[in-house]
């Protein structure tokens, strides 16, 4: 097989549901020893893509395409015969079996005519595979004790137990530090050297122009355009995902900043972060900046009365707050946007109507009554402001894009006319169009006279939105920055304890 020829191959391929057209005869090539990033806004048809690739779904037309032949996926076991394996973000692992259990789960090797499982080989076939992808695990260490990043790894291995030709990373970074992601590279280079044709799939541009060799775009289920990346530009991709420039995606309005809205001090836990001090006035978007494990959502899930064994005081518009749960956060007017939108945010299997008025059954509903034309009204209200996508308040949020359900997720707490939100990892996981619609909207919230927080890992969002930067650094506030004297250089060495002084 030659380098110009696909090892695999997606001709006019269309995948329809009930009412909607994800993928409408699209295109895809991909080449052995190259990384193609496959980009797209949600909603594009990535994720379809994806599940029809590996067996999950079956193409209503067009043709499939493996090492020039013309194949039939019929289920995932088909897609690793045929030696097509996807790393998904949200893997599903078993924290209480071993590295080599998660391995070959499903896939054990056995010996003899009885077939008894060969402990052994599996051993020294899954010490080969963390050899192969440098990741130094012990194959019998349960996975309770790892890390995310190892666990991640392992994953990995048990996609790589298989003989694969096609390696699907959709979203691999999502959930890794600074280091981990860059140790992710290097196993993608080396998977590279090994001849495997590999489909990456995730938001970050960076990570694009400094992993692929190749791009393809799609757009609302179309293919968009295709080629390398040394020939194309962001701005260019960022086109062609959506079909116009967005050259705003930090909309920084201009506000005047008012008066204290909430004052820390001495917040402080056993822990997780100690002598936490701050300030958020009317008016400002204020961001918490820091690597994975720095204290930052730890801090916010302590103003919103979720961790126990805290100390210290806080004021909200100038009185004293004492917040022991979230109910007692909401009454107060400070409200919490959590990281993990899917887990903690919403309520898959609702409807959108639902989530938006979750917060305020008791004054919606009175006398123990359902009111669902209240509950109704404000999901449209609110729905609409923010501008949610969707056919119908009754549509359940699981059904909906990653930059939907974010929205509804920032519905359901404005809904309760907040004083102070706090936004933790706002644009995790969206696409730049939803991203630019999530930076927007914060601006119109200050310009109503809230106070944001906002606890951000992308340096860009943070340089582009915040009034002020607080960097933490192993559960210390080390610096602080306004918007006219952060550098991302000054930013990062903070970050990462170069300039804690």
């Amino acid at each position: 097989m030659t380098q110009s020829t696909a090892v695999f191959a997606l001709r006019n391929v269309t995948k329809t549901f009930p009412g909607v057209t994800a993928l409408d005869r699209v295109k895809l090539d991909l080449y052995p020893g190259q990384v193609t990033a496959l980009v797209g806004e949600n909603g594009a048809g990535k994720s379809t893509l994806v599940k029809t690739m590996t067996g999950i779904y079956q193409p209503d037309g067009g043709e499939t395409q493996v090492a020039g032949e013309v194949v039939r996926i019929d289920d995932p076991e088909a897609a690793r015969q045929l030696g097509i394996t996807a790393i998904h973000q949200e893997t599903v692992l078993f924290d209480e079996l071993t590295v080599t259990e998660n391995i070959f789960a499903g896939n054990y090797l056995t010996r003899g005519r009885l077939g008894r499982l060969d402990w052994p080989a599996m051993h020294e076939r899954t010490r080969g595979i963390l050899a192969d992808i440098d990741a130094p695990l012990d194959p019998k260490a349960r996975l309770r004790g790892l890390s995310i990043g190892q666990k991640h790894m392992v994953a990995i291995a048990r996609a790589l137990s298989v003989d694969a030709r096609v390696v699907v990373l959709d979203e691999p970074t999502a959930a890794l530090s600074h280091h981990e992601i860059k140790e992710l590279c290097g196993i993608v280079e080396r998977l590279k050297k090994a001849g495997k044709a590999i489909l990456f799939i995730t938001h970050k541009f960076d990570e694009i122009f400094t992993i692929a060799d190749r791009y393809v775009v799609y757009r609302d289920g179309t293919f968009a355009g295709e080629g390398m990346i040394s020939d194309v530009t962001e701005a260019e991709l960022v086109e062609m995902m959506v079909a116009r420039s967005v050259s705003e995606t930090f909309p920084k309005q201009t506000v005047a900043i008012g008066e204290p809205m909430m004052t820390v001090e001495n917040l402080n836990h056993p822990t997780e972060f100690a002598d936490i001090n701050f300030e958020v006035r009317a008016g400002e978007i204020l961001c918490f900046y820091g690597l994975v494990g720095s204290g930052r959502t730890e801090i916010m899930q302590a103003l919103f009365g979720l961790s126990k064994a805290v100390t210290g005081n806080v004021h909200i518009n100038g009185e004293p707050v004492t917040i022991r749960s979230p109910a007692d956060a909401i009454k107060a007017g400070l409200v919490y946007v959590p990281e993990e939108r899917q887990q903690q945010g919403v309520i898959l299997d609702l409807p959108i109507f639902q989530n938006i008025s979750l917060p305020q059954l008791g004054r919606l509903n009175r006398w123990g009554l359902l009111n669902e034309a209240r509950e109704y009204d404000v999901a449209r209200t609110y729905g609409e402001r923010l501008n949610v996508k969707t056919s119908s308040w009754d549509q359940k949020v699981g059904n909906l894009s990653g930059g939907n359900q974010q929205k509804v997720v920032i519905g359901k707490w404005l809904a309760t006319r907040p004083k102070i939100i706090v936004l933790d990892e706002p644009t995790k996981g969206i696409d730049i169009g939803a991203k630019a619609a999530v930076h927007h909207f914060m601006s119109e919230l200050v310009n109503d006279g809230l106070a944001v927080i906002m606890v951000s890992s992308e340096l860009p969002e943070v340089l582009g939105m915040a009034d002020r930067i607080i960097v933490m650094h192993e559960g210390l506030m080390v610096r602080e920055f306004t918007r006219a004297t952060a550098t991302p250089e000054a930013v990062v060495g903070a970050a990462t304890g170069g300039m804690a002084a």
